[in-house]
C-alpha cells in the first residue's frame, strides 16, 4: 500500500519543483522528476494518483511562469548581446515559424517562454498548456509505472492497464499532432494552388 502524504510530502514538493522548473524552461528535469516519482509509486512508496495531480498542477504553474517571463522579458532576453545571441535568435525564428504553421499545437513542442514571447493569447495558452501537461503526465507517469511493475514481476491486470493507458496517451498526442499538421499543410497548399 502506498505511503500517505504525511511522511512523503517533501517528495511531492520535489516533484512539483522539478516539473514546474522544467515547464518554465529548465530542460529535462521534469521528465526525470516525474519518471522517478512514478517508479517510486510502482514500488508503493508514493501514490500514483497524487503523483499525476502534483505533476499536472506543476506543469500548468511552471508553464504559466515561463509564459509570463516570455511575455514580459522574452524579446529582451533573446536579443541581449553575448556569444549565444545568434543561436537564441535562430531558435525564436524557428519557434515563430512553428506557431505560424502549427497554431496552438506549437504549445506542445516549444517552451512556454516562447509562447509568451510570441504573444499567444494568455487564455489560449493556459488551456493548451494544461492539456499538454495532462497528456505528458499521463503518458510519462503511467508508462514508467507500468514498465517498472512489469520489470519487477509484481504486476497485475491493473498495472498492465495503466501501462496501456500511458502508451495510448503518448500515441494519441502524437497522432493528433501529426493529423493536425497534415490538415493545415493541405489547407495551405490548397490555398496556394487556388491563388495561382
Amino acid at each position: 500500500m502506498a505511503v500517505g502524504l504525511g511522511s512523503t510530502w517533501w517528495q511531492y514538493l520535489l516533484l512539483f519543483l522539478g516539473v514546474a522548473a522544467s515547464w518554465a524552461g529548465v530542460p529535462l528535469i521534469g521528465t526525470t522528476a516525474l519518471g522517478t516519482a512514478a517508479i517510486a509509486a510502482s514500488q508503493r512508496r508514493l501514490d500514483l494518483a497524487a503523483v499525476v495531480v502534483v505533476s499536472v498542477v506543476a506543469g500548468e504553474a511552471g508553464g504559466l511562469a515561463g509564459y509570463a517571463i516570455g511575455r514580459r522579458w522574452g524579446r529582451r532576453l533573446l536579443e541581449r548581446p553575448g556569444k549565444r545571441q545568434a543561436r537564441r535568435e535562430k531558435m525564436m525564428e524557428r519557434s515563430e515559424r512553428l506557431y505560424a504553421r502549427w497554431g496552438w499545437l506549437a504549445v506542445f513542442v516549444t517552451p512556454a517562454i516562447v509562447s509568451g514571447t510570441a504573444k499567444m493569447p494568455p487564455y489560449r495558452f493556459a488551456t493548451w498548456n494544461l492539456l499538454d501537461a495532462l497528456g505528458w503526465t499521463v503518458s510519462v507517469a503511467a508508462s514508467a509505472y507500468g514498465v517498472t511493475r512489469l520489470a519487477t514481476g509484481h504486476h497485475t491486470w491493473h498495472d498492465i492497464a495503466i501501462l496501456v493507458i500511458g502508451l495510448a496517451a503518448g500515441a494519441l498526442v502524437t497522432v493528433s499532432a501529426v493529423r493536425r499538421h497534415r490538415r493545415r499543410t493541405a489547407q495551405r497548399l490548397a490555398a496556394v494552388a487556388g491563388g495561382s
